[in-house]
């Protein structure tokens, strides 16, 4: 089956406002928030049509079928064997982010993570009234080197307060996918320190390189499940982040119980749509994925080629996501990057600052090649 992933969208609609498109002005060109250019799968869009077209939009519930669809595609894709009642469902990995902390934590805690990070991960402490601490990754060793876990830095940041680790894997911003080894110490470390883990996974389709493949955190390491708080989401493999559905997988039934009961009276239930969406998307998607992938590995070698003639930028290149993560400290932009190309380029980019990474910005690929083209040649203006 053929997919387009070629025909630029019109996405600026006056009845329908995107946050990527209409946060700027519309000479600007968007490769800043993580959601993708793209239509969604068929299947999806069919199974939306056709549950529009019962009429009747009331409180639902979780069906069987998307409980069943994750447990499928998780051991197929990930050789995990989950049970449905593992799943609970709910609005978004940001709000869950969010939960664990008043779950499982009390005030003054620490929460503990490694920067740079998604930004949402570096609010949480504060707006929970948490004690926020923070590691640093090891840059890379050279130009084009992957990003690595700092291990003795993580355990120089816990004390005796550190409850939480909010972990992510694959890694947003950076792309990478964390080798057997960094995962063995930080199991280590976890257990050897009593932490519980939130590990958003949210990436975890998306890995670029050829037969790679995603290890959960509580399936590598099986003796550390019941101290893991696993999230899904189908947002960003089949682009679906405005239908707010994602899955905390939780093995153990205490801390289960937890999670779920914080939420109670903060929360509303998902999006019945999001529930349809995510269901087909697990079921019927995966070719479409295969084909996405195709794409943003041809996007990604495009990038690199860019990158490669711009004096004082490097990047080491994802190993999954559609994200790309960019040193500009050395290319005389001064203290913001960010700003100085929008501006000068008219392309929007996310600030490193946000991540906890001054002089950095994170590039969004996952747009059509004409679209792509547009943006690099607008940066090689001012870079190269």
């Amino acid at each position: 089956m053929q997919f387009d992933f070629a025909t630029p969208l019109a996405r600026r609609h006056p009845d329908w406002p995107s946050q990527k498109w209409q946060r700027y002005d519309e000479d600007v060109a968007p490769l800043w928030v993580a959601d993708m250019d793209f239509r969604s799968p068929p299947a999806v869009i069919e199974a939306l049509e056709a549950r529009v077209s019962h009429g009747v939009f009331g409180y639902g519930v979780v069906p069987d079928g998307l409980r069943e669809a994750l447990c499928t595609w998780s051991g197929e894709h990930y050789d995990w064997s989950i049970k449905p009642e593992w799943q609970h469902w709910l609005p978004g990995v940001v709000p869950a982010l969010h939960l664990a902390s008043l779950a499982f934590t009390e005030p003054g805690d620490g929460i503990l993570t490694v920067t740079p990070i998604y930004p949402p991960f570096l609010k949480v402490a504060e707006r929970t009234g948490r004690r926020a601490q923070t590691a640093a990754l090891a840059e890379p060793a050279a130009p084009g080197e992957p990003w690595r876990l700092d291990l003795a830095a993580l355990e120089a940041a816990i004390t005796s307060e550190t409850r939480l680790l909010l972990w992510c894997q694959p890694h947003n911003p950076t792309g990478r996918a964390w080798s057997i080894d960094e995962l063995e110490g930080l199991a280590e470390l976890v257990e050897r320190h009593d932490l519980l883990v939130v590990s958003d996974e949210l990436h975890c389709d998306l890995l670029l390189d050829e037969n790679a493949r995603h290890r959960p955190l509580a399936a590598m390491f099986p003796a550390l499940a019941a101290r893991i708080i696993t999230l899904w989401a189908p947002s960003k493999t089949f682009n679906l982040a405005g239908l707010t559905a994602a899955c905390a997988v939780i093995p153990d039934p205490g801390l289960r119980r937890q999670f779920i009961a914080a939420g109670r009276g903060l929360l509303p239930d998902v999006n019945l749509m999001g529930l349809v969406a995510a269901e087909a998307a697990y079921r019927h998607g995966e070719p479409w994925r295969q084909a996405l992938l195709e794409t943003l590995r041809g996007h990604r070698v495009r990038l690199a080629e860019a990158v490669a003639g711009w004096p004082g930028v490097s990047m080491s290149a994802p190993q999954s996501t559609y994200l790309a993560w960019l040193d500009l400290r050395q290319a005389g932009l001064g203290e913001s990057p960010q700003r100085l190309l929008l501006k000068e380029a008219r392309v929007a980019l996310s600030d490193g600052t946000d991540f906890g990474w001054p002089g950095f910005v994170r590039l969004n690929f996952g747009t059509t090649r004409t679209q792509l083209d547009e943006a690099l040649s607008r940066l090689d203006r001012v870079l190269a």
